[in-house]
């Protein structure tokens, strides 16, 4: 539950025993030609980018349009990785923007080869 001071927005696919193969639906050119539409557009947005457990942190200054422009990479993100889970929060005082993707062992690394 969010607490007072900050704003959390969630997303979850995360697969169930019934998923298909955790991986990217669309081929190498369809990637490319969505690059910075998709995750890997955020790597050279973010301010900062670490690895979680499951995934990776996506840290962003806060500015005008930001949290639309993510929402939208969440959602496109979900047609073709829909094993993926997101979680999107903000901190107080425009502070900065947090985007967690998750999913399965190894989507950190999925991710990055991306």
């Amino acid at each position: 539950m969010p607490t007072p001071d900050r704003t959390t927005i969630e997303a979850s696919t995360r697969p169930t025993a019934v998923s298909p193969a955790a991986t990217c639906k669309l081929s190498p050119e369809q990637l490319a030609a969505r690059r910075t539409d998709l995750i890997p557009g955020l790597f050279g947005r973010a301010e900062r980018v670490t690895d979680l457990p499951d995934g990776l942190r996506f840290v962003f200054e806060n500015r005008p349009g930001l949290i639309a422009d993510l929402a939208m990479v969440v959602e496109r993100e979900q047609d073709c990785c829909s094993f993926l889970a997101f979680r999107l929060a903000t901190e107080p005082n425009a502070g900065p923007v947090t985007l967690d993707v998750t999913g399965p062992a190894g989507t950190a690394e999925m991710l990055r080869k991306l």
